[in-house]
C-alpha cells in the first residue's frame, strides 16, 4: 500500500504541474525517479524492493509492451515502407556501432572482459521508446527526425533480446539455441499480426456491434491478448507489441482512433510507476558501490557511444545537421535495458552485479539527461522556423509517417519534459 500511496500522491502533482513540465525542463519522469530514490530503501525505506522482485520486472515488461503497442498505432505499413531509409541505417549501421563503442567503453574503461563487456554493450545498445516519445510527440520537430525515433525505438528492443540470451548463455557457458532464438523472433512478429487481424474480421463482422465505450477498450483487449500469448508461448514480446500496433494501424484506423487516448493515459500510468520503482532500486549505498571508472563509463556511454555510431549512420543521409545532431543526441536507455540488466542478476552469470550496477547507472542518468532536453530541442525547432513556442499542450498537427503523439496532453505530460 506504500508503493500504491506514493505513486498516487506523485501523479496528483505531476498533474498540478504537467503544464509547467511541459514548457520547461522540469520533467515528471525526473520528479518519478527522484521521488523513488528518496523513497527507497537506500533514503527513507518507505519503498523496500529489490531487483529482483516480480514487481520491478512485471511493471518493465508492461510499460515497455504498451508504449510499443500504442506507437505501433501510429505506423501503418505503407508508411513504414516510405519512412523506412532513415531508421533502416539507424537500426543496421547505427545500433551494431552503438554495441561496439559500448563494449569497447566497458572493458576499457570498466574493466569488464570482453564477453561482460559486449553483453553490457548489448543491453544498453537498444533506445526506448517510452522516453524517445517526448521528442516523437511535438509537432515542433521535424517529420522526418520524429519518424526515425519512432520506428527505430519501437524495433530495435525486440531485436537487442536475441543477442542478450547468447551472450548470456556464453558467459553461463549453457549451448545457445540459435533456432530458439529465430523462433521467438518469428512467433512475436506472427502473433501480432495474427491476433490483431482475427480481431479486425470479428469487429467488422456484420454479426457483431460495439458501443463508443466499449469500442475504446477494443485496441485495450487486442493488446492483452497479444501479451498474454507472447508471454505464454515465449514469443518475442516487444517485437510481438509493436507488429501488433502497426497491424492495427493498417487495418483498423477506426480502433486505432477509438483506443488512442485511452491507451495513452494506460502508458502514461505505466510508464510513470516503472520509473517509481525504478528510482527506488537506486540507493546511495548502490551509488557508492561503483567505482569512479563506471561513473566515467556512463558519461562516455551517452555523450560518445550513441552520437558517434549515429553521425557515422546517418553521413551522407540528406538529413540537415541539426536534426543528424539530436537523432545522434536522443537516444534514451529505458526500460528494455532495465529487463535486460534484471536478466543479468537472474542468470548469476560471472560479473552480473558489477554489469548490474554500470546499467542501471547509465539508465539513470539517461533519464535524467535525455527528459530534462526534449523542451529546449522542440523549442530551438519552433526558433529555427520562425514559429511560435507553445506554451501550453495541443493536438499535434500535419503528423508524418511513422510518429506518435503520445500522451501530451495537459495532465497526462510524456514525462521526458
Amino acid at each position: 500500500m506504500e508503493l500504491l500511496l506514493a505513486f498516487a500522491v506523485l501523479l496528483f502533482v505531476a498533474v498540478l504541474f504537467s503544464g509547467l513540465a511541459h514548457r520547461t525542463v522540469l520533467s515528471t519522469a525526473v520528479l518519478f525517479l527522484l521521488a523513488g530514490f528518496v523513497l527507497g530503501d537506500g533514503v527513507t525505506g518507505v519503498l523496500a524492493l529489490e531487483p529482483g522482485d516480480e514487481i520491478v520486472v512485471g511493471l518493465a515488461e508492461l510499460a515497455l509492451f504498451s508504449v510499443l503497442f500504442t506507437d505501433g498505432m501510429r505506423v501503418g505499413f505503407s508508411d513504414l515502407r516510405r519512412a523506412w531509409r532513415l531508421p533502416g541505417r539507424a537500426l543496421v549501421l547505427g545500433m551494431p556501432l552503438t554495441f561496439a563503442v559500448t563494449a569497447v567503453l566497458a572493458h576499457y574503461v570498466a574493466g569488464l572482459s570482453w564477453t561482460q563487456a559486449m553483453l553490457v554493450g548489448a543491453v544498453l545498445a537498444p533506445t526506448d521508446p517510452v522516453f524517445a516519445s517526448a521528442i516523437v510527440g511535438r509537432p515542433e520537430v521535424p517529420g522526418r527526425l520524429r519518424s526515425l525515433l519512432n520506428v527505430e525505438s519501437g524495433l530495435n528492443d525486440g531485436l537487442a533480446l536475441p543477442v542478450v540470451l547468447v551472450l548470456l548463455s556464453v558467459l553461463s557457458r549453457d549451448e545457445v539455441d540459435y533456432g530458439s532464438l529465430a523462433g521467438e523472433l518469428a512467433l512475436g512478429i506472427a502473433l501480432g499480426f495474427a491476433v490483431p487481424a482475427v480481431a479486425v474480421l470479428l469487429i467488422r463482422s456484420r454479426f457483431t456491434s460495439a458501443t463508443p465505450m466499449y469500442a475504446a477498450l477494443g485496441g485495450l483487449s487486442i493488446g492483452l491478448v497479444v501479451l498474454a500469448l507472447a508471454s505464454l508461448t515465449h514469443a518475442n514480446l516487444f517485437l510481438a507489441a509493436f507488429t501488433a500496433g502497426i497491424t492495427i494501424a493498417t487495418f483498423a484506423p477506426d480502433v486505432e482512433k477509438s483506443f488512442s487516448e485511452f491507451g495513452e493515459l494506460v502508458t502514461e500510468l505505466l510508464k510513470l510507476a516503472a520509473i517509481l520503482v525504478f528510482g527506488a532500486l537506486i540507493s546511495p549505498a548502490f551509488l557508492g558501490e561503483i567505482p569512479w571508472s563506471g561513473y566515467l563509463f556512463a558519461v562516455l556511454a551517452l555523450v560518445l557511444a550513441r552520437p558517434l555510431a549515429i553521425v557515422v549512420a546517418l553521413a551522407r543521409s540528406g538529413l540537415p545537421t541539426a536534426e543528424k545532431a539530436v537523432a545522434a543526441w536522443f537516444g534514451p536507455k529505458g526500460f528494455a535495458s532495465v529487463v535486460y540488466g534484471l536478466l543479468i542478476l537472474d542468470a548469476e552469470v560471472p560479473g552480473a552485479d558489477a554489469m548490474f550496477h554500470l546499467v542501471a547507472l547509465v539508465i539513470f542518468a539517461s533519464i535524467l539527461a535525455h527528459s530534462s532536453t526534449d523542451v529546449p530541442i522542440a523549442h530551438a525547432f519552433a526558433r529555427a522556423e520562425g514559429r511560435p513556442e507553445p506554451d501550453l499542450p495541443g493536438p499535434a498537427e500535419d503528423e508524418p509517417p511513422g510518429t506518435t503523439t503520445a500522451a501530451r496532453s495537459p495532465g497526462t505530460e510524456t514525462g521526458a519534459g
